[in-house]
């Protein structure tokens, strides 16, 4: 039953699952986490994902997805247009390049490199904003932002690997097998 019309459903939506989850944690990062004094701060939970799928699946996540749902952040958000598009496509070519050098290295590892990246992407997304909206955004709840994002990782990926684990073999280094 290999043919069957069931299992190219299947096939399809296990294929799209980086996708999905990618619009998941767009919705998800819309909820605000309160900080002292009245402010809204959330991770920023589809960088983790970009992080994650471009390093170990990169055939299931095209770049014009990585694109769009930037897009859909910035509009959500109220950002700049395609500053949060621009960044995580910045994030997915690097990761997506480097593959070869930082697929399949220990969790702690790759925990580092992610923290780094996303320092990176975190100081780049705050000069960006800063200079288009020409308003100084506070840099500690950028800085909270990070850290949110860089401590809620390792819970992510738990998600993230169980999800790889129900998709067809293929592509990118897989971790954790």
């Amino acid at each position: 039953m290999s043919g069957s019309p069931w299992s190219s459903f299947d096939l399809a939506a296990r294929n799209s699952t980086p996708t999905l989850l990618l619009l998941f944690l767009v919705v998800l990062g819309q909820l605000p986490f309160s900080l002292p004094g009245d402010s809204a701060v959330t991770p920023y939970f589809v960088l983790m994902a970009v992080f994650y799928w471009g390093l170990h699946r990169p055939d299931l996540l095209p770049a014009i997805v990585v694109f769009i749902v930037g897009l859909l952040q910035d509009a959500l958000e109220g950002e700049p247009f395609g500053v949060n598009a621009f960044v995580l496509i910045a994030v997915y070519w690097f990761v997506a390049s480097q593959q070869r050098h930082i697929g399949g290295r220990p969790f702690l590892v790759l925990w580092l490199v992610f923290a780094s990246v996303g320092l990176v992407a975190a100081c780049l997304r705050w000069l960006l904003v800063s200079t288009l909206t020409t308003t100084l955004i506070m840099p500690w709840s950028v800085a909270f932002e990070y850290l949110m994002t860089v401590a809620l990782y390792p819970v992510l990926i738990i998600a993230f690997v169980l999800a790889q684990k129900t998709l067809p073999r293929g592509g990118g280094g897989d971790f954790m097998d």
